[in-house]
């Protein structure tokens, strides 16, 4: 039953995660952070590494836990493109 589990769970990570590198091609390709909410991706990243930590508490660390940190890294690349490009729309815009 435990590896059912962990089936289901590695594919919700697999479904959220399918979406994160179209995000990440928009943003490359707009170069700008207009219409980004830096607040969700927060929350998502948030959720990751409470989804990790649940991993390390219970000490079911597995091939699922790879999952939550593949998300997460690309959610953080994600955020990390929006900082870049907010502050390029900053400068652009005559506002640093």
């Amino acid at each position: 039953m435990i590896q059912l589990a962990n089936i289901l769970e590695c594919g919700m990570l697999v479904s959220f995660g399918v979406a994160w590198p179209a995000n990440i091609r928009n943003s490359l390709r707009v170069k700008s952070s207009k219409g980004r909410s830096l607040q969700f991706l927060i929350i998502i990243i948030v959720g990751y590494v409470f989804g990790l930590g649940a991993k390390v508490a219970a000490g079911t660390i597995n091939y699922v836990a790879l999952f939550y940190l593949i998300n997460l890294l690309m959610v953080s690349f994600d955020a990390g493109l929006y900082f870049h490009y907010r502050r390029r729309d900053l400068i652009k815009n005559g506002l640093r």
